[in-house]
């Protein structure tokens, strides 16, 4: 189990994990693509700017017009060159930046590499440069852009970082929420095998010591039919659990089909008046008439026979056991009620589990062992039901709930 909360963790975790540092990812290449474009773009823009203007008395005049334009968060020089890349003139478009001695070196490292554009890494060059066809080299300080892109990939990587954190916490949330129904169901099979073990473990300890006494006394019939009694406990045992697990295995919905209810649920219970005469008690039934039910009418027969046991036996003498069926609006109402020892709230919460007994000793005498309620329980539930009990005034009523279709 533990292998399996760790699988699951580290699946939710890699998957989770990828995603937020994909879109992080995507943010900044995104980003530093913007950059770029408006990097070329300015590049362009200074050269069309010096593809109109001309220099009288060291003052740049555009179209006419004595104007030397600015940019924004940037510091653009425009080196002029001759045929021979010897610089004719410099030109800075800021008013404050580097001196023409920087920006002659500058040049010089620029055309010693032979490339005619190239804007660097953004986020570690300063520098982003252009020559264009009139040989003029454009000069553009990424200052500004440097530190925009390095503040939002620390930013970034600040956020991954929490962000991570809050991932591992909401996986190890999730991992609980997503084995809680893996683990329920494994610790109820675990104490199904042990419950089933035990109970099976009586008979066979009592079959095999009347064995050993026989082998002793061939001729006391006492062993024999102690064999013989604790021989149908044990296959009373195992059909039980043989119909849990096929209740348990009801979700093919081939066997359903459109029954009237309302006669399943009589001829039932006219089967159950000889025991209930046997048992001193009476029986009442208000049925409501031809009630249709998608469902299994096996399964339907075993649920009401099952609510009736269960009521006989838990009945206190010359008293009476109702049977209820009736629709309210778009629901289907069967209700088994008789008057017996009341079921405390804590055993209404567990009456449904498998082995489960409210008196263990007198349940054991009987051969009950807790497995009807638990199958009554899965026949309802795989007719898309619900299963209650109530006990109030000293009744107790079982209620299933079926959606009418």
């Amino acid at each position: 189990m533990k292998k399996l909360r760790f699988k699951i963790f580290s699946i939710l975790l890699i998957i989770l994990t990828i995603f937020i540092l994909t879109l992080l990812i995507i943010f900044n290449v995104e980003l530093y693509q913007r950059e770029a474009n408006d990097i070329k773009s300015n590049m362009e823009r200074i050269e069309n700017i010096h593809n109109n203007f001309y220099i009288v008395n060291d003052n740049v005049i555009i179209d006419g017009d004595n104007i030397k334009p600015l940019f924004i968060d940037t510091n653009v020089y425009v080196v002029m060159l001759d045929s021979r890349y010897n610089i004719t003139n410099i030109i800075s478009y800021t008013n404050d930046g580097l001196s023409n001695t920087d920006i002659i070196k500058l040049t010089v490292e620029f055309l010693s590499t032979n490339k005619k554009y190239d804007i660097g890494n953004l986020y570690t060059d300063r520098y982003a440069y252009s020559l264009t066809n009139k040989n003029n080299l454009i000069i553009m300080d990424n200052t500004y852009v440097n530190n925009k892109l390095s503040y939002y990939f620390r930013t970034s990587i600040l956020i991954f970082i929490l962000l991570e954190i809050i991932i591992i916490y909401v996986s190890n949330l999730l991992t609980k929420w997503l084995i809680k129904p893996v683990m329920e169901s494994f610790t109820k099979q675990k104490q199904f095998i042990v419950d089933a073990s035990h109970e099976l473990k009586t008979p066979l300890a009592i079959i095999t010591a009347s064995v050993e006494s026989l082998e002793l006394e061939p001729k006391e019939k006492k062993w024999l039919d102690n064999i013989k009694s604790e021989s149908e406990r044990m296959n009373k045992l195992v059909i039980d659990l043989l119909d849990l697990a096929k209740s348990e295995n009801m979700d093919n919905k081939v066997h359903y089909s459109i029954n009237n209810l309302s006669k399943i649920v009589h001829k039932t219970s006219l089967t159950f008046e000889s025991l209930i005469y046997e048992n001193k008690l009476t029986m009442e039934n208000n049925i409501e008439d031809n009630i249709m039910f998608n469902c299994n009418p096996d399964k339907m027969k075993q649920l009401l026979g099952i609510l009736l046991d269960n009521a006989i036996k838990h009945s206190l003498e010359e008293s009476k056991i109702t049977i209820n069926l009736y629709t309210d609006k778009n629901n289907i109402i069967l209700e088994v009620k008789n008057r017996g020892e009341p079921i405390s709230k804590e055993d209404q919460e567990k009456i449904f589990d498998r082995f489960y007994r409210v008196d263990e000793s007198r349940n054991r005498n009987n051969n009950r062992y807790g497995l009807g309620l638990a199958i009554a329980k899965n026949i309802v539930t795989s007719h898309n039901g619900k299963i209650f009990v109530n006990c109030e005034n000293g009744y107790t009523t079982f209620k299933v709930i079926f959606k009418q279709i």
